[in-house]
């Protein structure tokens, strides 16, 4: 077997659309005289006349909300005619198609979307977020591509079949219609007498729609949090 014939089933994905999955944890995006929003220093490598311009947090009042809450991450346009690979530390790539329709994501899990669809860093309206001191997001909506990335192969949870919870750690994004509070538990008297469940501070989820739940969350040895209870709601929380 020859050396082209070895790189023959590596090669980069043909006719994919605008946005393509050149394999599991690399985006290919098409360019046609049309601007991407990417996260900064994601791209691998381009192809073509690309051109690449530090976007911040999106605009001066994204900046301040970005500031105030943590929430958000920092944007590249990119723009021009050719291919660009984009990648986030060999993390899995999950391509969702929105049409005229919004998510709600993990600011850091946000790696591009489409110039089409508009977003801004929101404040969580749910009736357990005062005890962590606010909740905030990034709200995305309109039509276009949205790729997210995961830490392995995620779930999407159908929260209207049944009451359902999550680690916030673990948890990306969620579509509309689903409502969200903060739930607290304690494991019992006698689990918090032996240290607590390390489960002290779970999302919970119902109304009508999908939660995006991905297989990792920050634990340490022995299974507790490895951040205080302040700070267990990860990229949701200020």
């Amino acid at each position: 077997m020859s050396l082209e014939q070895s790189l023959a089933g590596l090669k980069e994905t043909e006719g994919g659309g605008s946005f393509s999955l050149q394999n599991s944890k690399m985006l290919k995006v098409e360019l046609a005289d049309a601007t991407v929003q990417a996260k900064l220093g994601s791209m691998v490598a381009h192809q073509g006349d690309v051109k690449f311009e530090h976007a911040g947090s999106g605009g001066m009042g994204r900046f301040m909300k970005k500031a105030m809450t943590g929430e958000g991450t920092d944007l590249m346009k990119v723009s021009g005619t050719g291919e660009v690979f984009l990648a986030d530390f060999g993390q899995e790539i999950q391509l969702l198609r929105l049409d005229n329709e919004s998510i709600t994501a993990n600011g850091a899990n946000v790696l591009a979307f489409s110039h089409s669809i508009a977003w801004d860093i929101h404040r969580i309206q749910a009736r357990g977020a005062t005890m962590t001191g606010g909740l905030y997001n990034v709200a995305l909506r309109g039509t276009g591509y949205v790729a997210v990335t995961t830490k392995g192969d995620p779930v999407a949870l159908d929260v209207a079949s049944s009451p359902t919870f999550a680690d916030a750690q673990a948890v990306v994004l969620w579509t509309s219609g689903v409502s969200m509070d903060i739930r607290v538990d304690t494991g019992g008297l006698g689990s918090m007498m032996r240290g607590g469940t390390g489960e002290l501070l779970q999302m919970a989820f119902g109304g009508q729609g999908y939660v995006l739940v991905q297989p990792s969350e920050s634990v340490t040895q022995g299974g507790h949090q490895s951040q205080s209870p302040g700070s267990v709601l990860g990229g949701f929380l200020q």
